[in-house]
């Protein structure tokens, strides 16, 4: 066979995988997320995540078909893995209140810690209105991990354990208020106040405000 028909034989058909990328597919999934977390799920096309992962359209139709299908890929393969580490994490605290919500903040900070995208994705995408993952968090994580925690600060308030003026589900509220709000616009503070607010300084200062709050009252 000539050198002409082996390097013809060799080339694959355009958007076609080849063997020699055995991780394209997380590539391709990692490339969608810088999109969308940059862009906008609406605003992203299917020409720009390719032109993000350096392949052609063809390639990023053949492994997802759709941006609907790449939308819900990444939701599946990093949304979901990032929540189910912060349920995994919350769940080892028990059921002292106090215990319960420092490892809530800590654990939402360590997993911004690995999945640095997560507040901006949130506020963007489930936050605001028209955000194209909402329903799909609602339905897959919003009754599970907010319900535990409420559920478990009104048992602990039943005890004593907890202020009795505050509203258990109110208090989820406030967490996620102290945490993924200020990590979403950290580089903004960051800026204004010249300062390098780490996601340990964001930590501490929720669980300072927290943990006055949440003391129950006692008679003197």
């Amino acid at each position: 066979m000539s050198p002409s028909k082996t390097r013809a034989s060799s080339r694959r058909a355009p958007g076609r995988p080849g063997t020699d990328s055995p991780d394209l597919r997380s590539r391709l999934i990692e490339a969608a997320l810088d999109c969308f977390v940059r862009d906008g799920i609406a605003a992203t096309s299917l020409r720009s995540i390719a032109s993000q992962a350096g392949v052609t359209p063809a390639l990023l139709n053949y492994y997802f078909g759709s941006k609907l299908a790449l939308r819900d890929a990444v939701f599946e393969e990093r949304l979901m893995p990032a929540v189910k580490t912060l349920r995994e994490h919350v769940a080892q605290a028990g059921d002292d209140a106090h215990a319960m919500a420092q490892s809530f903040v800590r654990g939402v900070f360590g997993v911004l810690q690995t999945y640095p995208w997560f507040p901006s994705l949130w506020v963007r995408e489930v936050l605001c209105e028209g955000g194209a993952l909402r329903e799909l968090l609602l339905s897959r994580i919003g009754p599970d991990l907010p319900h535990m925690l409420a559920g478990r600060f009104a048992e602990a308030q039943r005890r004593g354990q907890l202020n009795p003026a505050l509203d258990p589900r109110l208090l989820v509220v406030s967490i996620i208020g102290l945490t993924l709000f200020p990590a979403a616009g950290a580089p903004i503070w960051r800026q204004i106040f010249q300062a390098d607010l780490s996601m340990d300084d964001l930590a501490n200062h929720a669980l300072a405000l927290l943990g006055h709050g949440m003391e129950p009252k006692h008679d003197h």
